[in-house]
């Protein structure tokens, strides 16, 4: 059993870095693809635009379009810090403009709270710091 714990959770640093990478960036393009097939473009325009937003429809397109290419960026890891910094960016934004009024909690005790959002900017701002590295040396600094 010692032994078990002790090689827990079986992954290298670099390989749980990549894990995290890929996750987060799933995430993002998660939200994206969904907002493109369901057609909630419009309405998250709307919201926007009723928040004096100019350009509203504009803004949620390039939203939409940079979660995909920051998504694929992180997948490639390709860009990864200009990708994660993009992907901070529209996070801040959303907690500002939408979850800060809506509490901490996104689950059980509320709804669309910061708790989501402030996970994955952590997310991001691992993955960018880690982007500096090579895998090699993310295992030598562990």
């Amino acid at each position: 059993m010692t032994r078990a714990l002790h090689a827990f959770p079986y992954v290298t640093l670099a390989q749980a870095i990549t894990t995290l990478r890929v996750a987060t960036a799933i995430f993002f393009m998660a939200h994206a693809v969904v907002r493109i097939y369901n057609g909630s473009i419009p309405g998250f325009a709307q919201f926007l635009a009723v928040r004096g937003w100019p350009l509203a429809l504009g803004i949620v397109w390039a939203i939409t379009v940079c979660e995909i290419l920051s998504g694929i960026a992180l997948i490639l890891g390709r860009h990864v810090r200009l990708a994660a910094s993009a992907l901070m960016f529209i996070d801040i934004m959303g907690i500002v403009i939408i979850h800060a009024q809506l509490g901490w909690f996104v689950g059980e005790h509320g709804t669309g709270g910061v708790e989501y959002s402030l996970a994955l900017f952590v997310s991001l701002l691992t993955i960018a710091a880690a982007a500096r590295h090579s895998p090699e040396e993310i295992s030598r600094l562990w």
